[in-house]
């Protein structure tokens, strides 16, 4: 099962082979990185709400980010960000 920092991990991988292809956004859906992360496809996605979490987190709207589609209690795989290309560096405290 993946873990948050493994989530976590494709996210920044998935946002980086973007950039290097020249994109100016990554659009990433909650389903498609949680199967990226290594996590089962059907019943078994108890780990959803962590995969989510970890998209929440690195959300910046005031630098472009935009939420396509948020499930109505904000986590689901359905959950779709478009997150601007290339990052900027986040402080974490």
């Amino acid at each position: 099962m993946p873990t948050a920092e493994d989530f976590k991990h494709e996210l920044f991988r998935m946002m980086a082979e973007a950039q290097k292809a020249g994109n100016e956004f990554v659009e990433v859906i909650a389903r498609q990185l949680y199967r990226s992360a290594g996590g089962p496809s059907g019943m078994g996605n108890h780990r959803m709400p962590n995969c989510c979490q970890v998209m929440w987190a690195q959300v910046a709207p005031d630098y472009g980010d935009v939420i396509v589609y948020a499930p109505p209690k904000k986590y689901g795989p359905r959950l779709t960000i478009r997150y601007r290309l290339p990052r900027r560096e986040r402080i974490e405290l």
